[in-house]
């Protein structure tokens, strides 16, 4: 069974070109393609936040004020433009509220540590299902 979920954006209030660290991005977009899904949703809990990460961009929520508006989007990423995979990756930031340029610095942080929590339990439950049967020989 699947949910839909909506999400609203406001008047964009700034937007700039940042640089993502490799480890970020990368682990991004390995557990959303594990997942299986077209999105994939990340609480930042140290922050109240939830992240949204799609194939297009990575959005912000704000849980504290309201789940269904983006305050922040990580759009337009251009890991082409890397020679290298350990190397960070372009892409834009867009402010949708006075708060959330402020909260950048943080919300990168939290977010990679988020996503490490999230591959960690993946990890931990995919190690704890397996089970080796030895082979009866005649």
């Amino acid at each position: 069974m699947y949910t839909k979920e909506v999400f609203h954006r406001s008047r964009e209030l700034k937007r700039e070109t940042r640089t993502l660290p490799a480890i970020v991005y990368n682990l991004s977009r390995t557990l959303l393609y594990r997942s299986g899904e077209k999105a994939l949703f990340v609480p930042v809990r140290s922050m109240l936040y939830l992240a949204v990460i799609d194939l297009e961009e990575i959005v912000f929520l704000d849980g504290a004020v309201s789940r269904s508006n983006i305050v922040l989007a990580w759009q337009n990423f251009r890991a082409r433009e890397r020679s290298a995979l350990d190397e960070p990756v372009p892409y834009e930031a867009v402010y949708y509220t006075e708060d959330s340029l402020n909260i950048m610095q943080r919300i990168q942080s939290e977010f990679q540590r988020a996503l490490r929590q999230m591959d960690d339990k993946e990890q931990s439950e995919s190690k704890s299902g397996a089970e080796i049967i030895p082979l009866k020989r005649r």
